[in-house]
């Protein structure tokens, strides 16, 4: 057994990963295998949404079609989600899981994704700290997890425009 627990990456049916999440935590808990199979997650970010001339905020999947589990890979976690109802496959090459790499968990925004807490939700006003629009103010219109940015709107030459801005070049007023 490896000696630390990886993300790997489960194909599901298409609209099933929360299904497929429910599953899995289900097997865990009656099999006791809390101890290797420590995480499922179907990461989702907030997105607003224009239906009908009405903002809306709701979440959407990530990755759609994918479940991301921590564990330790053995034949007993591998066989427990491989025949766990939805699952089609783990991603890797033929029948051998692949963990994701520490560049990829960060390229992806993982850790926000899964459960790191940021300070900024749509409507907060924000300050730009660095960058060209340094000490412009705006409301937050939209948060983007996976990019680690906000987009806020700004006053440009008299009129409201919509900036994309890392998490790291703002700050809540």
């Amino acid at each position: 057994m490896s000696d630390e627990a990886k993300w790997f990456v489960v194909h599901t049916y298409s609209g099933y990963e929360n299904k497929v999440k429910a599953n899995l935590e289900k097997i865990i808990e009656n099999r006791k295998m809390q101890d290797q199979i420590l995480t499922v997650e179907v990461p989702m970010q907030n997105v607003t949404e224009i239906k009908n001339g009405q903002k809306r905020n709701v979440q959407k999947k990530v990755f759609p079609g994918y479940v991301l589990v921590k564990m330790f890979m053995n034949d007993d976690t591998w066989y427990v989600i491989r025949n766990t109802r939805g699952v089609t496959s783990f991603v890797g090459p033929g029948s051998k899981p692949v963990a994701l790499t520490e560049d990829e968990i960060k390229n992806m925004g993982l850790e926000l994704a899964l459960g790191e807490t940021i300070d900024f939700a749509v409507g907060d006003t924000v300050r730009v700290s660095s960058g060209p629009f340094e000490d412009s103010a705006g409301e937050i219109s939209e948060v983007n997890v996976n990019k680690k940015s906000v987009t806020i709107k700004i006053s440009v030459f008299g009129r409201e425009t919509p900036v994309e801005i890392k998490f790291s070049d703002i700050e809540k007023i």
